[in-house]
């Protein structure tokens, strides 16, 4: 199984420089590469990463001998990662050709732009024969090529072979992302309960059971006035000036704090989750259509629905449960949880309703997470809707589940 761990970096000076430096010769063989890919693909060729590769290594001692004062991965890396964006756009060329993608959604490679607040390299481990342990950790603190030990703020969670590490900038700050290849040990959940999980503004994340809801973050909204200011700041500063890159470094500080703050609360109701039910159901949301609202767009933007689920996926395999994944046009809003009788009339803006034939009267989000819930224990679908069956993710090949509609 390989697993990511996402680590902060405290790099010296002189550490901080070579890192600059790193992203800078990715960045140039990046954009090496992909004008080379443009001329050889207009002159009847069809080029490839592996040649651009061996393109750059006949002639960068003689044309681009500072290459060669940063590790070699770092300039090879990024012409792989080209060749992986050139495999993503032919696959999105033929979705579209197929109309199943629309054009603005197909994802062409562009040259990379140089001061940008965010920049990365990639290092792997035993790609050169002559030094198989070129990425070392030992506890808090990681070796890399040329540079050295670097100090980190925590040690690496996983046990596992090092295969890479992606060392990046975000706003003024460098983190080391390890992808670490840990042996895989089918594990069963120690609990056996199933818990449905409503998504929602007011409060992120609603649970079938008589856990408080958890409160959304919003981290946006609360930043929103300071970040407006900032942004009119950076608008006024002359280009190119010391006090425009200034500015520039305080706007990307406020953005880094909004995200962290986001995940930071994602990864804690997840986690929650994960250790305190083995089958988790939500509902397969249309985030595209809701961010079509105007008046509930920010809002939502500003919650990460499909980060949620993305967490949930990977931590559920990790613990040996599963993710059952609702049909989004299963109603569980106006499906009453007591009686199965379907409030066809609830509009979006009610966030209560009672039942007009057993007069239960029901939060909507709660009420919502319970007929999720009780998709499971059942089997099946209530019989006064029929639709198509949920699907399961996030098991892998340790646990399929699937939920089946009535018939």
């Amino acid at each position: 199984m390989i697993l990511a761990h996402r680590i902060r970096l405290v790099p010296t000076v002189e550490q901080e420089r070579y890192f600059r430096q790193a992203c800078g010769v990715a960045r140039f063989a990046s954009n090496w590469a992909l004008a080379e890919w443009q001329r050889r693909y207009a002159a009847g060729e069809k080029p490839n990463e592996v040649t651009l590769r061996k393109a750059l290594n006949a002639i960068k001692r003689e044309q681009f001998p500072w290459m060669r004062d940063v590790t070699k991965n770092a300039p090879q890396q990024a012409i792989k990662n080209l060749g992986r964006a050139y495999a993503n756009f032919f696959d999105d060329l033929k979705a579209h050709r197929r109309n199943a993608m629309p054009w603005k959604r197909v994802r062409v490679p562009k040259f990379k732009r140089k001061g940008k607040t965010h920049a990365s390299f990639r290092a792997d481990n035993g790609c050169d024969a002559h030094h198989p342990d070129a990425v070392a950790v030992n506890g808090k603190r990681v070796k890399l090529s040329i540079i050295g030990w670097v100090t980190m703020r925590e040690e690496v969670r996983f046990a596992g072979q090092i295969v890479s590490v992606t060392v990046s900038r975000e706003a003024d700050a460098w983190y080391a992302s390890f992808t670490i290849d840990v042996p895989e040990e089918p594990t069963a959940h120690v609990l056996t309960n199933t818990v449905g999980v409503d998504l929602w503004v007011s409060a992120l994340a609603t649970r079938s059971d008589d856990t408080p809801k958890a409160p959304a973050p919003k981290p946006l909204r609360r930043y929103l006035k300071k970040l407006k200011r900032l942004s009119r700041a950076l608008s006024r500063k002359r280009r190119g000036s010391r006090n425009r890159a200034k500015e520039k470094a305080t706007l990307a500080r406020l953005h880094a704090r909004i995200r962290h703050i986001r995940q930071d609360a994602l990864h804690k109701i997840t986690t929650d989750l994960v250790r305190t039910a083995a089958t988790i159901v939500i509902e397969d949301l249309n985030v595209a259509g809701m961010l079509a609202n105007r008046h509930l767009s920010r809002a939502i933007a500003d919650l990460g629905f499909f980060e949620f689920r993305r967490q949930l996926a990977y931590k559920t395999a990790m613990a040996g449960g599963a993710l059952i994944v609702a049909d989004r046009w299963f109603p569980s809003s106006k499906l009453c949880s007591v009686c199965d009788v379907e409030n066809a009339t609830l509009a979006l803006w009610e966030r209560t309703w009672t039942c007009a034939s057993c007069g239960t009267f029901h939060d909507r989000d709660r009420n919502a997470a319970v007929n999720l819930a009780r998709l499971v224990p059942q089997g099946e679908y209530p019989e006064s809707w029929a639709g198509s069956a949920c699907g399961a993710e996030g098991a892998g090949r340790r646990r399929q589940t699937t939920v089946k509609p009535a018939a």
